[in-house]
């Protein structure tokens, strides 16, 4: 009796490139470093996939007294299943600080060390139990956030992938921000309301924006693609896209001199007003 063509065909085992680098390095670690060898095997080693590893990380930067920890590590891996798509956005926000914080040299990094990624990732999941009515638990968490943390995000907000955090003590993104895709923010960034308005009253932030450390983005007004934010600006009106804002309040100050500002990090500008008098 033959076999099936199905049972004699060879097994093919997929590969996850970036879970498999972040595995080398927590090695290397290890190797290097042996007092921090149970904490790299609790965290990476010890776990299948990217997933199971965030999960975990983010558990005990977030545990407390007041919560059963391992509940809460069930609470996340029931989100995951029922949204498998966030591993693919873990993905996409750690490949965004690789690529653009010059003091992140590898994968592991933001992964065990960097709040703003861990910030970003509880937001998430967070984000995912709101949507399921969840409501009380994903406030839990945006309190343990910015408890913990220093990031402070309502779980309804939406923000797309290939987000970067910089540093990210003090950003507060408010009920009905929008942020889209590939967008890069620093540290004490505002995208809040403009007063005690209810409703739709936050920022929408396009794809590609640069948000400079300390803006203060304010009221249910546009920034567009691939626009740039000055540090310390209070921009109070829509920002057209490509365009660089700066001052308080904001102003044009010229175009956003490249191609996607929040993917090269680009914060230098030139005033047009000076330009124009040399």
């Amino acid at each position: 009796m033959h076999k099936s063509s199905a049972a004699t065909q060879p097994q093919i085992k997929s590969y996850d490139p970036v879970w498999s680098q972040i595995r080398r390095e927590a090695e290397e670690i290890s190797k290097n470093e042996p007092a921090l060898g149970g904490f790299i095997y609790a965290t990476v080693l010890s776990h299948a996939r990217l997933e199971d590893a965030v999960c975990h990380r983010l558990v005990r930067r977030l545990q407390h007294a007041a919560l059963d920890t391992g509940l809460l590590h069930k609470t996340f891996q029931e989100v995951l299943e029922a949204e498998p798509e966030l591993g693919d956005i873990f993905r996409a926000d750690l490949m965004a600080v690789a690529k653009r914080d010059p003091a992140c040299s590898r994968l592991i990094e933001p992964l065990l060390n960097y709040k703003g990624f861990h910030a970003l990732e509880t937001y998430r999941i967070a984000h995912s139990l709101w949507n399921a009515g969840r409501k009380d638990l994903a406030l839990y968490l945006q309190s343990l956030t910015s408890r913990f943390l220093q990031v402070d995000i309502h779980p309804a907000a939406k923000i797309g992938k290939g987000i970067m955090f910089d540093h990210a003590t003090g950003i507060v993104v408010g009920e009905t921000a929008a942020i889209g895709d590939n967008c890069s923010m620093l540290h004490g960034v505002t995208l809040g309301g403009s007063g005690s308005e209810k409703g739709d009253r936050h920022p929408k932030i396009g794809r590609g924006v640069m948000i400079g450390a300390g803006a203060k983005i304010l009221g249910n007004i546009k920034v567009g693609d691939c626009a740039r934010v000055a540090a310390g600006s209070v921009v109070l009106h829509d920002v057209p896209p490509r365009t660089t804002v700066a001052g308080v309040p904001a102003r044009h100050v010229g175009v956003a001199v490249c191609e996607e500002p929040a993917l090269t990090m680009d914060q230098v500008f030139e005033d047009e007003d000076e330009a124009g008098g040399r």
